[in-house]
């Protein structure tokens, strides 16, 4: 079997085989990749190729290379340090082969590892008998932002989020996720889309908001059950907790009653629900932050990450002409002046000096559109490389019709698609190509000068730039919502100091 290892990781690993060590054949020569007798040393963002023989039933054995800092004192305590660092994490090749499955295939995988391990683990398939092996950083996903400088303005960022936060009910037609909203935020969503109705509804277009009235999530005419002021809560304890108080998150609010509750009254009760909710105002108190109150940024621009550490940036898809609130349209936070509905191609406007880019092309007709849409909502997480300003890039991954097109199908796929039965999800299908970029070559082979027995010299490439807010529908599929953690890294490759704020 071919194999191809890539270190996405900050520190050299060292490879080899186990019980019996196994010479693991170095098809490339490149710089970063060291040979002995019964294995390599890999550098950070290099990779290698190798053949493992027919039959092969050794265990490959991962290890972090410790490298003491030269102020480092020969302690205990460094003792303790280098066995960790040290201690060999064992991945058998049955681990990385992606097998036929009962269940709704992917191509590509989750490689099992000690949960104490320091990386994520991913295999891909790039032909038959050829696999690659991407290992990462095992980042702490609740707490991911604070590894980020605070000068990043949001628009440089690479923000996991959710399509419809809370459609917990109504399956097939209106349900699109299945895990909690706590559990969301824990595990890496930035960005949620809220979407509410007043219940009971106005008896009136004219009849003002009674006190019985609330905000419940909606998905079209589904009700989803869980009010707005839960959602506050469940966000405000987020933030307020000592692991979720450096994050930040984005929160899309839409009115889906516009056919029945006016846009004004739909707002009013938006910004009273705010204010008596966690995390809200005392109107009666003069703000010092401009249109800014409690732990909401409303502000009409993208702020930087260091602006809004704890605090929730609105994404406003209501409000009308923005009465009520404090700056109008100006303290609405993020207020798209255009929407367009299910625009294959996707559409542009302007905030401030960013030039924001949407993908929400939901109205496929079919499953067999899935790759279609796949391959535009993607290109739209790669930030042109000639916008003379910074660029916002949102993608909607979440599509549906009746009856060809529901969520979970879409999302998901059916049946077994590398066998040739089924269509392979929209989940899937992101999550290979996620794999594809990270894991692509990043150096070129380096040419060896036989004379002087050293590098003639190596030309690197730019390694991928992924960026923007992703809106997923079923997100913890495949693989436990490994996702996630994929589009996580995004945010740590592609840098280059002088851009992006970087």
């Amino acid at each position: 079997m071919h194999l191809t290892v890539k270190n996405l990781t900050n520190d050299p690993i060292t490879a080899h085989t186990y019980p019996t060590p196994h010479k693991l054949n170095l098809l490339q020569r490149k710089k970063g990749v060291a040979q002995s007798a019964d294995g390599f040393t890999l550098e950070p963002s290099v990779d290698f190729s190798t053949t493992l023989p027919k039959g092969f039933r050794r265990e490959i054995i991962l290890r972090r290379t410790y490298q003491p800092d030269a102020a480092e004192p020969a302690t205990t305590p460094g003792l303790e340090k280098k066995e960790l660092l040290e201690k060999e994490w064992h991945i058998h090749p049955e681990g990385f082969k992606i097998r036929f499955s009962m269940t709704f295939s992917a191509s590509w995988q989750v490689v099992p590892v000690p949960a104490e391990c320091p990386w994520r683990v991913f295999t891909s398939r790039i032909s038959r008998g050829h696999h690659k092996l991407v290992i990462l950083s095992r980042r702490n996903l609740a707490s991911f932002l604070s590894e980020l400088p605070n000068r990043l303005p949001l628009s440089s960022l690479s923000l996991p989020g959710t399509h419809d936060t809370m459609a917990f009910y109504g399956w097939p037609v209106s349900q699109c996720q299945t895990v909690p909203l706590s559990s969301q935020l824990n595990g890496g969503i930035r960005v949620l889309d809220v979407r509410l109705a007043v219940i009971p509804p106005p008896s009136s277009k004219e009849a003002p908001l009674t006190k019985d009235q609330q905000l419940i999530a909606y998905h079209g005419l589904w009700p989803q059950q869980t009010p707005f002021l839960a959602i506050l809560n469940d966000v405000h304890t987020f933030l307020t907790s000592p692991i979720g108080c450096m994050e930040t998150i984005i929160m899309s609010i839409k009115q889906e009653d516009f056919a029945v509750t006016p846009a004004p009254l739909f707002s009013q009760l938006v910004r009273e629900t705010i204010v008596q909710g966690p995390g809200g105002w005392d109107d009666s108190q003069p703000s010092d932050s401009g249109v800014n109150r409690g732990m909401w940024f409303l502000e009409n621009r993208i702020p930087t990450l260091g602006e809004v550490r704890g605090k929730v940036v609105m994404l406003s898809r209501f409000g009308g002409n923005g009465a009520g609130w404090e700056g109008g349209l100006e303290g609405l936070g993020i207020h798209p002046t255009t929407w367009p509905d299910s625009d294959q191609e996707g559409f542009e406007w302007e905030l401030k000096g960013t030039r924001v880019r949407t993908h929400d092309w939901y109205n496929i007709p079919s499953f067999f559109k899935i790759p279609e849409k796949v391959e535009r909502a993607s290109d739209n997480l790669i930030p042109p490389a000639d916008s003379p300003g910074p660029v916002l890039l949102m993608t909607f991954f979440s599509a549906a019709s009746f009856p060809l097109a529901l969520p979970p199908t879409v999302a998901k796929g059916f049946g077994w698609p590398k066998w040739g039965f089924g269509i392979e999800g929209v989940n899937s299908r992101l999550g290979k190509w996620l794999l594809d970029q990270l894991g692509g070559d990043t150096q070129q082979v380096v040419r060896i000068d036989l004379e002087k027995g050293k590098d003639a010299g190596s030309a690197e490439q730019k390694e991928p730039r992924i960026r923007g807010w992703t809106f997923l529908d079923y997100y913890s599929e495949p693989e436990g919502g490994e996702i996630v953690p994929l589009l996580v890294e995004c945010n740590f490759r592609g840098r280059k100091e002088g851009e992006e704020g970087w």
